[in-house]
């Protein structure tokens, strides 16, 4: 299963659980995502804070992940931060389509979505 499948699976049990009031198996699958979210998806290289799993905006059909990026300069220091939403919808010809929100400074956002497909796409 990809590591996008995976997270909206288990969001589903999730959100299935929480209906039914079956509170332990609710923490045990938000436990999974936030653990495939801090060991499968991308940190350092720029995204220095890690990526966090939005509960509150995610559904099964739309996963939300919260990130930001570190940006350098020309000399290697650090001039400042973005902060992003990596949103995630279905797509019936490739799988899902992915929109990247938040300031495009230095075109960070082609970037990030190069580096997020190829997380995201890995089998776990």
């Amino acid at each position: 299963m990809l590591t996008y499948q995976k997270i909206a699976s288990l969001l589903q049990a999730h959100q299935d659980c929480l209906k039914s009031d079956n509170i332990e198996w609710a923490d045990n699958h938000e436990n999974s995502i936030i653990s495939i979210c801090s060991n499968n998806l991308p940190s350092g290289s720029g995204i220095d804070n890690g990526v966090k799993f939005s509960f509150s905006k995610s559904n099964p059909n739309k996963l939300v992940f919260l990130t930001s990026y570190h940006h350098m300069d020309d000399a290697g220091y650090y001039n400042g931060w973005t902060d992003h939403k990596i949103i995630l919808k279905p797509s019936l010809a490739f799988g899902y389509s992915m929109h990247i929100t938040g300031f495009d400074k230095n075109e960070i956002k082609d970037y990030l979505s190069d580096v997020f497909a190829s997380y995201f796409d890995k089998e776990i």
